[in-house]
């Protein structure tokens, strides 16, 4: 079983043909609302890979807060310790332009109020093969989840997303950092990825940097370094695909797989979400994944 500490949203996604500049008012073709925050994607992500999930975090008491819920419950992950606060809940403005890039507003709002994981979320990731966190809910709970995972041999993996100043006490507990190569750059000050992550590894037992479309690096401290080649396709909405990379890299490590071949895996999920609309719709199935295997 893989437990998620983390956030989840209400995306509000508007799809233009450009995004607008500052002072610019443009016509977009489409709008939809689809429950995502990077936790409730993740967890989304290892549940539909093909592994027991149990999310970790907070909705508010909105109708958006039913509807993340339900979402996720659907989807097969555990909610039973989803809290429901007073409040609304977090969401992220989305804008997605024709070449399916993205820029994203997040309010937290019930995030905000996750300062700490309870003595039950605590039990929760104890008995999990690994915990997944980011960094869309306070540092100090996300501090206090990593250490609670290091307390009970838990690996906890850092999604290290929105970039922002990473405290040792919180890198001192995390088992494998796996940001994007602009997170890599902005945590380390190296721009060339190699040398990000090698720096990483003065902080964290293994690391992956994803590339986008120039694939994944990845090492270790034992000095296993491996590249993994993106899968070349067209796409649509890149929203979820760092989110679904980590969800089902979560599974295909917990299954015992070899780095390269967990890289794999995961590098084929992620492909195949950037071809399809929104964030937590658009992430595939096992069986999607082992067919593009």
């Amino acid at each position: 079983m893989i437990s998620v500490f983390g956030s989840a949203n209400m995306d509000l996604v508007a799809y233009v043909d450009q995004a607008p500049k500052r002072g610019e008012t443009v016509t977009g073709r489409m709008f939809r609302t689809v429950p995502g925050g990077k936790g409730a994607n993740q967890a989304i992500a290892a549940a539909r890979a093909g592994t027991e999930v149990s999310f970790l975090g907070a909705v508010g008491d909105d109708a958006f807060g039913a509807e993340i819920r339900d979402t996720l419950a659907v989807a097969g992950v555990n909610v039973e310790r989803l809290r429901q606060v007073p409040g609304p809940s977090g969401i992220a403005h989305i804008v997605v332009d024709d070449d399916g890039g993205n820029s994203i507003i997040v309010v937290p709002g019930a995030n905000g109020q996750v300062t700490a994981p309870s003595e039950e979320e605590r039990a929760v990731i104890a008995a999990s093969a690994s915990v997944l966190l980011q960094l869309e809910l306070p540092m100090r709970a996300v501090v206090g989840a990593a250490r609670a995972a290091r307390e009970a041999g838990v690996p906890a993996v850092l999604t290290p997303a929105p970039a922002q100043p990473l405290p040792d006490e919180l890198l001192d507990a995390v088992a494998l950092i796996v940001p994007n190569e602009h997170e890599a750059a902005a945590i380390t000050g190296a721009a060339d990825p190699g040398e990000a992550l090698s720096r990483l590894l003065e902080r964290v037992p293994e690391v992956v940097i994803t590339l986008g479309s120039e694939g994944a690096l990845y090492g270790s401290r034992s000095g296993e370094r491996l590249r993994v080649p993106a899968v070349r396709v067209e796409a649509v909405d890149t929203t979820a695909a760092g989110d679904t990379f980590v969800g089902a890299l979560a599974v295909a490590r917990a299954e015992g797989r070899p780095a390269e071949e967990a890289l794999r895996f995961a590098s084929v999920a992620a492909a195949l979400s950037v071809q399809r609309e929104g964030a937590s719709t658009s992430m595939p199935s096992r069986a999607e994944i082992d067919a593009a295997l």
